[in-house]
């Protein structure tokens, strides 16, 4: 019995794959060994390193929880920033308009191709020389700049790919009905395009997250990952204080791609299809709506003619 992608296992297949399951466990539990083994030689699992996370609260109200918002109010305000203009960008370099869809073009493969870390530095030195932005405020706004900067680029690439993805019918339907490039992109394309593009939305702002902490490298930003270095020097103990922000890390962009994955398919449930039927008097309404003028003009054309939305219908001619 076979699969659509692939045909199924037989018995030696089956041997070979638990055979080899084994040897990959059996190796990752001598690498877990040798790591454990390692730690414990050089004395970084002693308790005294470890004991101010889980003895009072003073390595988190003091180092952790402000480092943490930092982290996120420059995450939170680069992602309410890039994605609109991410989508404005993207949909600019669809335009039919020459005088539209160049210079968002030029933009958009400008920045994607800076590192986002210069576009950081950059900002610095532009708050510092044109602005009247306090020192303490300066790499704030810079790591949000770069971030913004370099997201919006790359946001921008992932909406346009995502619009092109959708069949060409979608489109052709559209202007059948009498709607304008606008309408079509607002009403049709992007609504339907956002599903596909959802994961890869979602891993870009995981990179953001994860880019706040250049900020604190090189601009001396006062996130989580800076404040883990000022915490390791405090208690002497880099590696727990590494592994607890890591694990803080993975549980902030486990929790972005669970919504994400929650969310995406939410909207596919709701975009099932009901199997109703759509007379033209429906789709006049429609076109009326969408203030084409051109509604009438369709149900006029066939009045009896009705069309299907998410099936065929019964006799057979949905099409």
């Amino acid at each position: 019995m076979s699969s659509v992608l692939y045909d199924v296992q037989g018995p030696r297949a089956k041997r070979r794959n638990i055979l080899y399951t084994a040897v990959f466990l059996i190796a990752l539990a001598a690498v877990a060994w040798w790591v454990y083994k390692s730690f414990d030689d050089k004395g970084q699992l002693a308790w005294a390193l470890w004991k101010p996370f889980f003895s009072g609260t003073e390595a988190y109200s003091t180092y952790i929880w402000p480092g943490l918002q930092k982290t996120l109010e420059a995450a939170a305000l680069a992602m309410i920033i890039a994605l609109p203009l991410g989508a404005v960008l993207g949909i600019a370099r669809l335009s039919d308009h020459l005088w539209v869809r160049v210079p968002a073009t030029i933009v958009v493969e400008f920045f994607r191709a800076i590192p986002v870390l210069v576009l950081m530095i950059f900002g610095l030195a532009l708050f510092a020389q044109y602005t009247d932005v306090t020192s303490d405020d300066r790499p704030f706004y810079a790591v949000v700049t770069g971030l913004v900067l370099y997201n919006a680029s790359v946001l921008a690439e992932i909406v346009r790919a995502g619009i092109l993805a959708l069949p060409k019918g979608q489109s052709e339907a559209a202007l059948a009905i009498g709607l304008r490039k606008g309408q079509m992109m607002r009403l049709i394309l992007l609504p339907q395009s956002v599903t596909t593009m959802l994961p890869a939305i979602v891993s870009q702002l995981v990179v953001i997250v994860k880019d706040t902490a250049l900020g604190g490298a090189v601009l001396t930003f006062p996130e989580l990952m800076a404040s883990a270095n000022t915490m390791a020097g405090y208690y002497g103990n880099m590696i727990a204080s590494l592994t607890v922000v890591a694990v803080i890390f993975v549980i902030i962009n486990f929790s972005l791609t669970s919504f994400a994955s929650w969310l995406e398919g939410r909207l596919r449930r709701g975009k099932k299809s009901t199997g109703a039927v759509l007379g033209a008097q429906d789709v006049t309404d429609i076109a009326g709506t969408a203030a084409t003028g051109a509604g009438g003009a369709a149900g006029a054309a066939d009045p009896s003619g009705p069309f299907v939305r998410g099936g065929h219908h019964g006799d057979g001619h949905g099409n």
